[in-house]
């Protein structure tokens, strides 16, 4: 049996995508060549990628006004691509970033090479909500604090923060918000496909596919159309969403097989029954497992219960002594990555789509083991 994987990206894959690739390696469908080999420009790579944009649009419900992009350069990348392309729309020059975590200050810092960057919003200060403290960066900051510029260009926020394990549960209404006109910006990589997104209020959203879509090498990029042709002079033509869009993702060569890759969970997640059901089962595996920390004393679960991630779970041990005990025992018990993320320690364990419910029952299993042995 495989041991599970609770990396934080990239992260485990669906057995059956990975089995199906190895059947597939040496000849796609027949052809005669690995996926690897062919031409980006042939009929069966355009095959590929076709079936791969129709999958997502129904997963997703993507509405018929926005194009789907297959990119590179990850999630990162895009922290400079968003603002080349759309900053300078209608000659704004201006945007706003709500600031949730490590990602979402990346995304702020590297916006500021290009305009009039504003923080909308912040929880990097100690609050405290219903009577108890939370630190810096354990709690989300609220919609109805948030101060967005009517004439921004965009405004800009990670609805998951990977390595702080905070979850935007609901996506903001720009009109409520007193910004009616200025779209939003949603990174979404480490949440992407785990639960359903509004477009009706998003106007774009990027993911690194790493997570829940496939291999590193894809960035999914959904953007509605009349965002698109607005890029800086600065933009390089292979970053510019025209120019992708036009050319249907293979303005330059793509990233061949990450995209066959993603088009295999995309298939995958279809015979799970969809986004919905994927939820569900994630809100379960969340459930058990918060409910398991919530009950012990011997872990502490720092992230305020209304920000709570469903796909990243950060841990700490009361005795951080124990820490290296802990993660050897582990992985001898094929409970594998749990080291949370060196700027913030601790343990992570992140429970995207692809693991599965028993994996987490063993996981709580190991814990309840590791607290009697030591606790």
């Amino acid at each position: 049996m495989r041991p599970w994987n609770f990396s934080a990206g990239p992260s485990a894959l669906p057995l059956e995508v990975l089995q199906q690739a190895a059947a597939e390696m040496t000849d796609w469908r027949g052809c005669g060549m690995s996926v690897m080999e062919m031409s980006h420009r042939g009929k069966q790579f355009t095959q590929i990628r076709d079936e791969a944009v129709a999958d997502l649009r129904e997963l997703l419900a993507i509405p018929d006004d926005f194009d789907v992009l297959f990119m590179q350069g990850g999630a990162t990348a895009q922290n400079a691509i968003v603002p080349m392309n759309l900053i300078g729309r209608a000659g704004l020059g201006k945007a706003d970033y709500v600031l949730s975590g490590i990602w979402s200050n990346k995304s702020h810092k590297e916006a500021q090479r290009y305009g009039d960057i504003a923080i909308a919003g912040s929880s990097g200060t100690d609050t405290v909500i219903n009577g108890v403290s939370q630190a810096p960066w354990t709690w989300y900051p609220s919609a109805q604090d948030w101060h967005v510029r009517s004439d921004a260009a965009y405004l800009h926020l990670c609805s998951n923060e990977t390595i702080g394990g905070l979850e935007l549960s609901e996506l903001p209404d720009m009109a409520a918000l007193g910004a009616a006109r200025v779209p939003l910006v949603v990174d979404a990589s480490s949440h992407f496909l785990s639960r359903p997104i509004d477009f009706s209020k998003a106007a774009m959203v990027y993911a690194g596919a790493q997570k829940n879509a496939g291999p590193a090498g894809v960035t999914v990029v959904i953007v509605r159309k009349d965002l698109i042709g607005h890029a800086l002079p600065i933009c390089p033509s292979a970053f510019d969403y025209a120019n992708v869009a036009a050319a249907g993702s293979m303005f330059n060569t793509p990233p061949t097989y990450a995209i066959y890759m993603a088009g295999l969970v995309f298939k995958w997640l279809k015979r799970q029954g969809g986004v919905a059901a994927i939820e569900a089962a994630n809100i379960a595996k969340a459930q058990a497992l918060y409910g398991f920390l919530d009950a012990s004393s011997f872990y502490v679960s720092p992230v305020h219960a209304a920000s709570r991630s469903r796909m990243n779970v950060p841990f700490f041990l009361h005795d951080e002594s124990l820490n290296a005990e802990f993660l050897a025992q582990a992985e001898k018990a094929g409970l594998m990555q749990l080291k949370g993320h060196k700027s913030v320690g601790g343990m992570r364990a992140s429970i995207y789509n692809a693991v599965p419910l028993e994996a987490v029952q063993e996981l709580i299993s190991y814990l309840q083991d590791f607290e009697r042995r030591h606790g």
